[in-house]
């Protein structure tokens, strides 16, 4: 069976922030996988060249972009190298994001700074100097990787729960701000998914036993299962959606 056409995104150029690991090396192995060329970004340029080597290198359309998203004038620069060693970007995937657990009282203010810097302030910058270029062009793709906690919070986890949150209502706020210029802002929202940094938790037997029964799935989400979600909103068939957050997490915002 052919793919259907409002789902082909051949020859669009995207760029994932955080992506040399886990959930933002997994959606650039999808838009790989769907015929883009794709640039990886991350502070550190050993672990982004490995990165790109596993997604096939130059030959696949893979290159690196190594900057630090939460610093303004670094994403400026960063952007502009992009778009002219790779070509105008079609697809920016906001990703780049930390977890930081800690009850709320000893959560301390270098803390608080670091994880609104990582999670929410890094979306604005790439976000906004990439709309500057997309809405020029009069199109652009614009995902930003919320969470099911920009919806429900759990003890321990109240500042990330406060960045994903501000994260989801930034998205509108795209959406609002640069719908009329052609770009389309949606956010896809994480459940429990399975990486490295969350390997810990799948470990913890009674973390896991809670988080299976919590899930109408019944199971942890794996980093592939969030691909399809992306491609969709990448897509355009995607193209009369915008300010929406599309939460994979295995039914879990749906049940008491």
């Amino acid at each position: 069976m052919t793919t259907h056409p409002l789902f082909d995104i051949t020859g669009r150029t995207a760029l994932v922030t955080g992506s040399s690991r886990g959930i933002g090396h997994a959606l650039a192995r999808g838009l790989v996988e769907a015929g883009c060329t794709v640039v990886l970004n991350g502070r550190d340029q050993q672990a982004l060249d490995k990165a790109a080597a596993e997604l096939g290198g130059a030959e696949a359309g893979v290159h690196t972009a190594a900057f630090d998203v939460t610093d303004g004038p670094a994403v400026a620069a960063g952007i502009a190298d992009v778009e002219e060693r790779v070509g105008p970007l079609d697809i920016l995937v906001n990703n780049a994001g930390m977890q930081n657990r800690a009850p709320l009282l000893e959560f301390t203010d270098e803390a608080w700074r670091q994880i609104v810097d990582t999670n929410l302030t890094s979306a604005f910058l790439v976000g906004r100097e990439t709309a500057r270029r997309m809405t020029a062009r009069g199109h652009g793709k614009i995902v930003n990787i919320c969470s099911l906690q920009s919806e429900v919070v759990r003890p321990g986890i109240a500042p990330y729960s406060a960045t994903k949150g501000a994260l989801k209502m930034l998205t509108k706020g795209m959406c609002a701000d640069w719908g009329p210029y052609g770009i389309q802002v949606n956010g896809v929202g994480p459940g429990y998914i399975e990486t490295e940094l969350t390997r810990p938790l799948v470990e913890d037997e009674q973390f896991s036993t809670w988080v299976r029964g919590r899930t109408p799935a019944g199971r942890w989400g794996r980093t592939e299962d969030l691909i399809g979600a992306l491609l969709y909103l990448a897509s355009p068939a995607a193209d009369f959606v915008s300010g929406q957050v599309l939460y994979v997490d295995g039914g879990m915002t749906s049940q008491l």
